[in-house]
């Protein structure tokens, strides 16, 4: 078994580090290593289509992962108190939406926003002069109702294992429901909403195949990459996967240890 987890590892893992290796590469050939120099970051990172694309990203990442946030945790506190044949209906959506293929949301979210567009936009043309199109809005909607469900599975996890003591006795110290909630029950949700909140931004801002779909003439990071390399993979793409990935794995593991530091320790 431990063998047959090396060879899968390194099946997983190697050609991450393949790209990584490569990128410091002096040469033009993406696939070969000839010499060391760090002279592609700097093209990178100079590069204006580059640039934008990765603005373009963060700030669809950072407001889908703030809607996502918002709106999880409440449907999460409203979820709790649900029991029975409803309570199963919502969790099979939920987990649904986390399985569920990367295309086949992109396409229904196509669809959907298509139909909303062709229904809508006939009347808000006519009062306001004005039209809805595909671009940063269905982006950040996309983004959101997808990553929304990472937050909420978060969030109730949490919230079941709160000692529900501490509630009591904030009641039977005179505060009220909103009190409770924010002296009590938000500080005791807070590292789970972060790590929801860092997972959500670190989905948003890696995908590809949503965004396809919804972006109109929006460019993100990854779509740009993949516009790239059908022109040909140079150590410049390797550098900027390198840095995407770099990142992406620094919010996790953040995400991982606020969710550690946040479990309360049980009781010897």
């Amino acid at each position: 078994m431990r063998l047959y987890a090396f060879v899968v590892y390194a099946f997983l893992y190697l050609p991450i580090g393949i790209i990584a290796l490569f990128s410091f590469s002096a040469g033009r050939n993406a696939s070969q290593m000839q010499g060391f120099s760090t002279q592609w970051y700097g093209r990178a990172l100079s590069n204006p289509f580059v640039l934008d694309a990765l603005q373009t990203s963060a700030l669809i990442a950072l407001s889908s992962a703030v809607l996502a946030s918002i709106v999880g945790t409440l449907a999460a506190l409203a979820l709790s108190g649900m029991k029975g044949r409803l309570r199963t209906l919502f969790d099979a959506l939920i987990y649904i939406a986390v399985m569920i293929p990367g295309i086949v949301i992109g396409i229904a979210t196509l669809i959907a926003l298509v139909t909303v567009f062709d229904a809508v936009n006939p009347w808000l043309e006519g009062a306001t002069g004005w039209r809805l199109s595909m671009g940063a809005g269905s982006l950040i909607a996309a983004h959101g109702l997808f990553t929304m469900s990472l937050v909420i599975i978060l969030v109730r996890a949490r919230i079941e294992g709160m000692d529900r003591a501490l509630l009591e006795a904030s009641a039977d110290l005179g505060a009220g429901p909103l009190a409770t909630f924010r002296q009590v029950t938000l500080p005791l949700l807070a590292p789970a909403i972060l790590a929801g909140f860092l997972l959500s931004f670190t989905f948003s801002f890696d995908d590809f195949i949503i965004a396809f779909f919804v972006a109109g003439s929006e460019t993100t990071l990854p779509i740009y990459i993949f516009s790239s390399i059908r022109r040909g993979v140079t150590p410049e793409i390797n550098a900027i996967g390198t840095m995407v990935m770099a990142v992406s794995l620094l919010m996790l593991v953040i995400a991982q240890i606020t969710l550690r530091r946040g479990e309360k320790p049980n009781p010897q």
